[in-house]
């Protein structure tokens, strides 16, 4: 590894100890002796690693988008055995690659369980669980920053004003993330707890919102989610993770801001209009609206959790909604809204060109005088074909291995978009545990697929098969 990746790398691994440290402190605290030593053994681990990591000699060579991308998808397979380390050595007798499923379920931030009973786990160990979707949606939006080049040159106008971004610009805008990041998690928690919910649910669930994840603390949310208002307040808590991590930053600096800046935002926010009313308008007399609302912002985020009344007859549509996802620059997942709209706006201009001629039709952004460039456009086309293509080899695994084919759909679906199973999809009693030791491994690495897109792997190939 270069010496970049390994201080990538080390910074995360130190931030795990952090956590470690954390959770050693926690069990200290309200007596929890019973995991206790498996935190030391991650802590101690992540150390030492963290610190070998960022003492290794500098290399000489220059920086490239493909020691980036090899950085970042190491680190997917990489951290998560250090954050594995809790799971096997706890006293639920958990095996390696159970342990290491839990472990990349949280930190893609997609919240596959092989836990059958979560009020039956020690405390500390669920908040590690949520611990580790946190630091997993951390991880994702640096990424999202070290790998800005291969996006495209409108993401970057909505960050920032420069035309390319230095090693200053990265880490300016990393520094950002991580204030915002742990800011928006603290006033989830607030909130929550404002709400009365008691201190330990709302800590595990204000990492779980941030994060797009889809661990919770208890079996069922419908037991701590219990009245109307908590739905709607938790509903709107959910849509941190589906606008930009950076809106709350850009609005409270509007004045030094164009609307370039908000443009992907005002798209979003128009889109989640239209779906409330369109919600509201059709659903409203079957069904308690508050609870459509939560699984219908649940899906847009890429959360996926949702309550017991969810209506399980709408479930292709929350799946529809989970495929489309939310913001570039948020935890959410998803193909993102930008990407369908420029496609769709892109094809309807060329379909009425073929019609009219002689008319000129421009491919801009919405209220944006930006027009799409036809390379966006082309990997935008691509992202949707890949995603189509994994769905399909992932769906004739899962059918393989002994699963339904409507289950293997629908769980592929989350999968690639890193959304957890839950009861409005029809799959909230699907049991992890028992799947066969190839399946798991299945899940594990289009978890990670989802995460670093596919368009990533397929620049590495072109680098080492393709050499010109």
């Amino acid at each position: 590894m270069s010496h970049f990746s390994l201080i990538y790398l080390g910074l995360f691994s130190l931030i795990i100890t952090v956590l470690s440290f954390f959770n050693i402190i926690y069990s200290y605290y309200f007596n929890l002796y019973l995991n206790q030593n498996s935190y030391i053994y991650s802590l101690i681990v992540s150390l030492i690693l963290g610190l070998i990591f960022l003492i290794k000699k500098k290399d000489d060579y220059k920086i490239t988008i493909y020691h980036k991308i090899l950085t970042v998808i190491s680190g997917y397979f990489i951290l998560p055995l250090i954050i594995s380390i809790p799971f096997y050595f706890s006293i639920y007798n958990i095996s390696f690659l159970d342990s290491y499923f839990e472990a990349i379920s949280g930190f893609t931030s997609t919240g596959f369980t092989i836990f059958y009973n979560i009020r039956h786990l020690d405390e500390s160990l669920i908040l590690w669980r949520s611990s580790s979707q946190w630091i997993g949606g951390l991880y994702f939006l640096f990424s999202i920053i070290l790998l800005i080049d291969i996006f495209d040159n409108n993401l970057k106008k909505s960050l920032t004003n420069f035309l390319s971004f230095n090693t200053s610009e990265t880490l300016k805008q990393s520094s950002k993330i991580l204030i915002l990041y742990t800011l928006l998690t603290f006033f989830i928690f607030v909130i929550l707890k404002i709400f009365d919910l008691r201190s330990l649910d709302s800590f595990n669930l204000s990492m779980t919102l941030v994060s797009s994840g889809g661990f919770i603390p208890v079996n069922n949310l419908s037991s701590i989610i219990n009245t109307n208002t908590k739905e709607i307040i938790f509903s709107f808590t959910m849509l941190v993770s589906f606008f930009s991590i950076f809106l709350s930053y850009n609005l409270l600096f509007i004045r030094n801001k164009n609307i370039s800046f908000f443009h992907e935002d005002i798209l979003l926010f128009a889109y989640l209009t239209t779906l409330l009313i369109f919600f509201y308008l059709l659903f409203n007399f079957d069904y308690n609206f508050s609870v459509i609302l939560l699984s219908l912002v649940s899906s847009i985020s890429n959360i996926g959790i949702s309550l017991d009344q969810s209506p399980k007859n709408l479930s292709f549509i929350f799946l529809i909604l989970v495929i489309i996802g939310g913001s570039f620059v948020s935890t959410s997942s998803g193909i993102r809204l930008l990407k369908l709209y420029a496609l769709f706006k892109f094809t309807i201009n060329n379909l009425i060109s073929h019609v009219k001629p002689k008319n000129v039709f421009l491919n801009k952004h919405f209220f944006l005088n930006i027009s799409f460039e036809k390379n966006e456009i082309s990997r935008y086309f691509l992202s949707v074909l890949l995603f189509i293509i994994s769905l399909f080899i992932l769906t004739s695994f899962l059918t393989i291995s002994g699963i339904s084919l409507e289950s293997s759909f629908k769980l592929s679906i989350l999968t690639l978009m890193n959304t957890v199973n839950s009861s409005m999809h029809g799959l909230g009693d699907f049991d992890f545990q028992e799947l066969q030791f190839f399946t798991k491994y299945y899940l594990i690495f289009f978890m990670i697929i989802g995460r670093v897109e596919l368009l990533t792997l397929l620049i590495i190939c072109k680098k080492f098969l393709f050499k010109s």
